[in-house]
């Protein structure tokens, strides 16, 4: 016969603590990578398009035009750039208090890509010209037209930043929450124990 493990030994602890790990360990690989794809094809852009004129691929759906950014899409809030990097640590402080209850592996993958879209944009506020927190983000993907006329041009750290979200959204609308569970099974847990309550 098996012991029982004495109490205070942490089994359920540990136990309960795993699916959080996973989360979190998801969340942090997902924005390493995120990041790292946006930083390098950035540093690739700058060494192939600077002084080229914009190179197009498959027929003109996308171009690869070289842009630095002040300010959001379609140059929103260009002349108060160092807006931005207080927005972008308010979104990690944010994340990172989500991250305290996440369990939830999907809500991982959201996040992750928000936090590597973030982090992308804010190297280049701090470290790119033309001053610290007041740098230009480097831009390089057009659609439909060259210069950005049909759709602002972006990067791929503003493309996480938006599969983060639409993937947040989604997940808020399906009922999944950060904890692992979904709304969907707290209100049949909720209407089951209220008809128990009822027939007691």
């Amino acid at each position: 016969m098996t012991a029982a493990p004495p109490a205070g030994s942490g089994t359920t602890e540990s136990g309960a603590g795993a699916p959080r790990r996973r989360a979190v360990g998801l969340l942090l690989g997902v924005s390493l990578f995120s990041l790292l794809a946006d930083l390098g094809t950035k540093q690739l852009a700058l060494a192939e398009l600077t002084g080229r004129e914009p190179v197009s691929v498959l027929g003109g759906a996308v171009y690869f035009s070289l842009t630095r950014n002040s300010g959001a899409a379609w140059s929103i809030g260009s002349d108060h750039t160092w807006v931005f990097p207080i927005i972008t640590f308010v979104v990690i402080g944010w994340i990172a208090w989500m991250a305290l209850r996440l369990r939830s592996l999907p809500w991982a993958v959201s996040l992750g890509l928000v936090l590597g879209g973030a982090l992308g944009n804010l190297i280049d506020r701090i470290f790119r010209a033309p001053g610290h927190f007041v740098g230009h983000v480097v831009d390089m993907i057009s659609l439909f037209d060259p210069y950005g006329q049909v759709w602002p041009v972006f990067n791929l750290a503003d493309s996480s930043l938006v599969c983060g979200v639409v993937l947040a959204v989604f997940l808020e609308l399906t009922g999944r929450q950060r904890d692992g569970s979904r709304l969907r099974d707290e209100k049949r847990d909720d209407v089951a124990a209220t008809e128990q309550r009822e027939t007691a």
